[in-house]
């Protein structure tokens, strides 16, 4: 059995003296897409905050590449080689289009991904380059965000509530494009409310309820009926 590429062991996370989570272990394998699913408040995006450095944890409470992460800074997971299209976009609002795709880039990794690719991969970019990125509809900035995330030519890149609050059409484009964004051998960690779309593209599913993961398994192999109790503790 292959070694993963990220793994949380036991990971504990708090905001001050609340817990958040509880004991979560989860790994992801190189060229592996995951889904973790569940409801507002399960602690989806905890979880990523504390994979990518935005939460400090334990030392060895999250590994990438075998190496412990869990006390590094933002950045310094970053340059390691793990990208976030964060909940909410979270854009530079006085900045173009252009630069904050540029800024991206700024890790200095080497990969296949640069503005052309981004701007193959969403040509609307490219004829709104110049826009200020918050001046873009919901879709479009969440492609902005997307381009941003592979600028840094990640190993691993997480989607944390891929498709809240866009347009049906929006949400299938984006989805649409995912075996690209994927392509090469890139990890992926969807975070996603939508079960049905999580099912379809993951290999392999968590879903987390009230900080603690109350199913894992093969995304063929899971029955609607395990899913549903675990989604909503029925």
């Amino acid at each position: 059995m292959p070694e993963p590429l990220l793994a949380t062991h036991c990971l504990d996370a708090h905001y001050g003296d609340f817990q958040a989570l509880f004991g979560v272990d989860i790994d992801v394998f190189e060229g592996e897409i995951i889904a973790i699913i569940g409801a507002n408040g399960a602690g989806k995006t905890t979880l990523m905050r504390s994979i990518t450095g935005l939460l400090a944890n334990g030392s060895d409470m999250v590994t990438f590449r075998k190496g412990p992460i869990g006390t590094l800074r933002a950045d310094q997971v970053a340059r390691l080689g793990i990208a976030m299209v964060p909940e909410g976009r979270q854009l530079f609002q006085s900045l173009s289009v252009e630069e904050n795709l540029i800024i991206g880039g700024q890790m200095g990794r080497k990969g296949p991904w640069d503005l052309a690719k981004v701007f193959e991969l969403f040509p609307v970019l490219k004829e709104r380059r110049s826009v200020p990125a918050t001046a873009l509809s919901g879709g479009q900035q969440q492609m902005v965000a997307i381009g941003r995330a592979l600028m840094s030519n990640p190993e691993l890149i997480l989607f944390d509530e891929i498709s809240l609050g866009l347009a049906p059409i929006i949400i299938k484009s984006i989805y649409d494009a995912l075996p690209e964004i994927i392509g090469g051998g890139m990890s992926a960690v969807i975070v996603e409310q939508d079960i049905a779309k999580a099912l379809r593209v993951a290999g392999r599913v968590y879903c987390m309820q009230e900080g603690r993961i109350s199913l894992e398994g093969r995304s063929d192999e899971l029955s609607r009926e395990q899913i549903s109790a675990a989604y909503f503790g029925v």
